[in-house]
């Protein structure tokens, strides 16, 4: 028996629809963030990155993304 297991987790205020559940490595893979220095919020807290395999994502959560820019 197939079921619909689609999330929406929302990034940064925008709305995205995954096939499939994901863990926060898999959501910055498919956002092409994968190996830059990132900061993860879900639904208010910082999320580890040591954690970032770990950490599931449900349908509806929320999720803040602030990318480190170098500069001089």
């Amino acid at each position: 028996m197939a079921t619909n297991r689609m999330i929406v987790v929302t990034v940064n205020g925008t709305a995205h629809r995954f096939e499939q559940p994901l863990n926060c490595q898999q959501l910055l893979e498919r956002l092409s963030l994968a190996g830059k220095r990132v900061a993860l919020e879900r639904n208010g807290e910082i999320v580890p990155r040591s954690r970032y395999s770990a950490e599931a994502l449900a349908d509806g959560d929320k999720v803040e993304i602030v990318v480190a820019v170098g500069g001089g």
